[in-house]
Formats: structure tokens, C-alpha cells, sequence
């Protein structure tokens, strides 16, 4: 079990990685409010509350009232947060209910953003259930949904009280998901964990195999890592736009593709790509940097193939959130283990590093064999 301290302006939280947190939920909460809430609501998804719920219960006195969302992108709508707002209402929610956000990264988005508007305000705790949810997007006190105009658009910043990162869950997550969720980590060991990098280069075979200590040993790296940034700029008014390297690319992949092809972590990791280029072409990273890192996201990627317009794509990087008064905000590597945000990528340069990405994603011809 590793315990990451966050600590920022606004909260002080501990985000503990490790084995068996689910079974022991209830009595860690009863020490870290001092009591159980009266009301305590959990928001998870289907398939989780199928495979974990009797355990996720197990530890609780009393049901809690259980919140559904269905899986996917197409879920993470205003209409969604209005209608889990109602339901809180119609079953006596206060300003002293607890909510859980028990599931992936969609849950954990719109869970912590509810918490975040009812009452202007209840108290949170993120129990991520996939490899990108614990080692991303439930720490920090990101919120939000998306509007058709583009991805979390709508948000607010809102801590949890805990994070709760229970690495049994991940024994029955999809593979496809596992390498999503790596993507995040290969993030992570890219602008500011040199380290992280070569652990992932040295131990492939056994994070992919789901060896307990080299997942813990990822997930505490990756978590860390963001604690860190998120410590010294808890608003993304500055350092903290590095932990979008490869998200402004990824965005728009989405967007474009109506979240209907690729996984949150697969988009990023195309975009991770993308950026790369722009990084090379630019002379921040060598050709050698280049080459070992662009593998290392392939290893463990397994990126879905594409088949879109480069103008299209760079186009949609448009409405990424980090850009102001119409400037293109984008992350770029600098060496392995830094990373910096420039604000003059040029449309060509843009282009051409989404042409690049792109070239790398389309569809293979199939060999014919010859009799």
C-alpha cells in the first residue's frame, strides 16, 4: 500500500494505491470524517456495480443509495448531471451527504462535478476502477462533462476527501483498457519522470502481465508525479498545462470522431504522437528521443487505426481549453522528463504534425499471398 499526500491552496487529501481498499471503504471513511453521513450516495456504472458491488457494500452498515451511469462518452452530458442532481433531491440529499464516484474516469468526471453543484457543494471520494482513472483523472479536482462543442467544457475544480486507488479491480479490466489507461503513465514518465520512463521500458512483460508490484509501483509513479505538479499550480494557470501533453491532439480526435471510436487513453496517446513530431520538427527532442519514446507508446498502445482529414482534426484543436484569446496552447516534450507549453505552433507546423500522426494510423494494406 503507497499513500500520496496532495496538498494544495484549498485541500489537503490522500490518495492511497494499493490492494483490498474496497472491502475496508467504510471503516476508512468512518476515520477520516469521524463518523459515517447520514446520506451517503454512490455513483457507479452497470457492468463495475456487477462485478464489485456486493463487495463494495460489504463494508457498509447501511446501503448506501446507489446512482447509475451508463458507460460512455455519449453519457457525459449536462442531461446526465441533472438528472443524477434530481434523483439526489428526490432521495433527500443535504449539505452533509457524502458521494462516491465509484467506476472509470466518465464516473469519476461527473461524479465529482454533482458533487461539485448540489448545494454548491457536497463532499466527495473517488474510488477509480480502471488503469487512467487511479492514475489520472481522479486526483487532482478536475470536473466537468462535455458539450457538443467540444470535451469538459463544462466543469469545476472540486477536491475529494480521499482517493481510493484499489489495484484488485484492475484483474478484470479489459486489456484494451489496461493499455488506454498505460497511456497516461507514458504521459506521465514523459514530462516530468525520466525515471517512470525507463521503469516502463524495463518491465513491460510484468505490467502487462498485471504483476501486483509493478501496477502499484506505475500507478504510485504516475500519481505522484501529477501531486506534484498539482501542488504548485492547483488552477492550471501555468505548470499544470504540461499534464495536457498530447491532450490538445486527443481532443480533437475525439470530438471529431464523436467519442465512438477511440478510448480516452488511446486519443491521447495518438496525440502524444503528434506531439512528438511538432517536438522534433521544433529541435526540443532528438531524433534518438524521438524514435524510443514513439515506440514505447506503440509497445503499449496499441493505437486503433484511422482513416481522417488532417485539416479537420487540426481544425477541431481549436476549442481545447487551454487555449486563450484564439492562441493554440500546446505542450511539448523537452527531453525525456521535461516538459514546457509554447504558444506559437504556426497552422502549418499543426498540420503537419497531425498529417504525421495520422500517416502512422491509417489502415494497413493487406499482403495477398501468391500461389
Amino acid at each position: 500500500m503507497q499513500t500520496i499526500r496532495v496538498e494544495t491552496p484549498s485541500a489537503k487529501y490522500d490518495v492511497l494505491a494499493g490492494s483490498g481498499l474496497i472491502e475496508s471503504l467504510a471503516p476508512r471513511i468512518h476515520r477520516l470524517a469521524g463518523r459515517l453521513p447520514r446520506r451517503i450516495f454512490v455513483l457507479t456504472s452497470p457492468p463495475i456495480w456487477a462485478l464489485w458491488g456486493q463487495a463494495f457494500e460489504a463494508s457498509f452498515p447501511e446501503p448506501p443509495t446507489i446512482l447509475f451511469l451508463e458507460p460512455g462518452e455519449k453519457h457525459k452530458t449536462l442531461a446526465s448531471v441533472e438528472k443524477l442532481l434530481r434523483q439526489i433531491a428526490r432521495t433527500g440529499g443535504d449539505r452533509g451527504s457524502l458521494l462516491i464516484a465509484f467506476g472509470g474516469g466518465i464516473v469519476g468526471d461527473v461524479g465529482g462535478f454533482v458533487a461539485a453543484i448540489y448545494m454548491r457543494g457536497i463532499a466527495c471520494i473517488q474510488v477509480p476502477t480502471t488503469f487512467l482513472a487511479q492514475v489520472d483523472s481522479s486526483v487532482g479536482g478536475k470536473t466537468g462533462v462535455n458539450l457538443p462543442e467540444g470535451k469538459n467544457l463544462v466543469g469545476s475544480f472540486h477536491h475529494p476527501l480521499a482517493v481510493f486507488a484499489d489495484t484488485a479491480v484492475l484483474g478484470t479490466l479489459p486489456d484494451r483498457e489496461l493499455r488506454a489507461g498505460l497511456m497516461e503513465s507514458v504521459k506521465a514518465g514523459i514530462i516530468r519522470d525520466r525515471a517512470l520512463v525507463r521503469f516502463m521500458e524495463e518491465h513491460a512483460d510484468e505490467i502487462l502481465a498485471r504483476d501486483a508490484g509493478a501496477l502499484e509501483k506505475t500507478i504510485a509513479s504516475s500519481i505522484r508525479m501529477k501531486a506534484g505538479v498539482v501542488n504548485k499550480d492547483e488552477r492550471e494557470t501555468g505548470l499544470r498545462m504540461i499534464l495536457n501533453f498530447g491532450h490538445t491532439i486527443g481532443h480533437a480526435l475525439e470530438q471529431v470522431t464523436r467519442y465512438k471510436i477511440l478510448l480516452h487513453g488511446e486519443a491521447v496517446g495518438w496525440g502524444m504522437i503528434g506531439a512528438l513530431y511538432l517536438a522534433r520538427q521544433r529541435g526540443t527532442i532528438s531524433n534518438q528521443q524521438f524514435d524510443r519514446l514513439e515506440r514505447l507508446i506503440h509497445f503499449y498502445g496499441r493505437l486503433p487505426q484511422l482513416n481522417l482529414h488532417a485539416k479537420r482534426v487540426a481544425m477541431a484543436t481549436g476549442t481545447d481549453k487551454k487555449n486563450v484569446g484564439g492562441v493554440r496552447r500546446f505542450v511539448l516534450p523537452l527531453g525525456i522528463g521535461d516538459a514546457g507549453v509554447v504558444e506559437d505552433v504556426s497552422p502549418q507546423e499543426l498540420e503537419a504534425a497531425v498529417q504525421y500522426m495520422l500517416a502512422c494510423a491509417q489502415p494497413k494494406p493487406q499482403k495477398t499471398r501468391t500461389k
